[in-house]
């Protein structure tokens, strides 16, 4: 049982989804009120012997959905994302009432193009923002205008969270590309998608898609060493304009505290 103050609501599992041994999604009721705008991250916690240990973790589902979702990486040496491996459907955690981050699309200018760069649950924002824009297009609310190139890297084919899900909807959605590539394809050879790291591929596409900084925002989220690669291949091809990349960094503290955003 957790342990809450006005700042938290006391939340609960809906649903759990066990993607690979150590990634998993799931889906929580928070217990309240809860706004926020794709791509910004809650902050999710528990008591561990009369200590809070919180965390700040992006979130995948749109703002419309009832309940809020995660996809999470297990760290083994971890404060926290040990004990919520263990989480089944109807246990608690606390989670903060207000989301907050600045990870989100730049739709304010002239430049039209959103170029997306992610590696394993890096990908989880940028699945709020085209489930997001997905429903509004439905409903008569986007027009299209803006376009969404999502480059979604992982090791291996079973650390895709969400692969069906983009699929089918950047065939369905004609703003939508996405493309995703695994870097350890010498032993899948079912695998017959792009290979190659996300920073490995990133001129490639950006070339195929024609995304230049006069008409496309950059946007990288995951593992800090693809972020590096890719701020550099970007800033070489022009990304210098301050606010041109957007980034969210995974793993800032030491391995065995790391968070799954931060």
């Amino acid at each position: 049982m957790t342990t809450a103050d006005e700042r938290f609501y006391r939340a609960r599992v809906v649903q759990r989804v066990d993607v690979a041994p150590d990634l998993w999604t799931f889906r929580i009721q928070p217990g309240g009120h809860f706004d926020f705008t794709p791509g910004q991250f809650a902050t999710l916690g528990l008591e561990i012997n009369g200590k809070r240990i919180e965390r700040p973790y992006s979130m995948v589902s749109a703002p419309s959905e009832d309940g809020v979702e995660f996809f999470l990486e297990l760290v083994p040496q971890g404060m926290l994302t040990p004990r919520l491996y263990k989480l089944q459907p109807g246990d608690e955690l606390l989670m903060r009432k207000i989301a907050k981050g600045k990870f989100t699309l730049q739709t304010g200018d002239s430049r039209m193009n959103h170029l997306l760069v992610s590696t394993v649950t890096g990908v989880a924002p940028f699945v709020s923002m085209i489930r997001t824009l997905a429903k509004e297009w439905r409903e008569g609310r986007f027009d299209g205008a803006h376009r969404i190139f999502l480059l979604n890297g992982a090791s291996r084919p079973w650390e895709f969270g969400y692969k069906d899900e983009l699929t089918r909807l950047s065939e369905e959605m004609p703003w939508l590309q996405y493309v995703p590539t695994i870097s350890r394809p010498w032993d899948h050879a079912e695998w017959q998608g792009e290979i190659g790291r996300a920073d490995d591929i990133l001129r490639k596409y950006a070339d195929q898609w024609g995304l230049n900084p006069e008409n496309t925002h950059a946007y990288l989220c995951g593992h800090p060493e693809m972020i590096e690669n890719s701020k550099a291949i970007l800033k070489r091809r022009g990304f210098v304009e301050k606010g041109a990349i957007k980034e969210e960094t995974y793993w800032l503290l030491p391995r065995h505290e790391r968070s799954a955003a931060a």
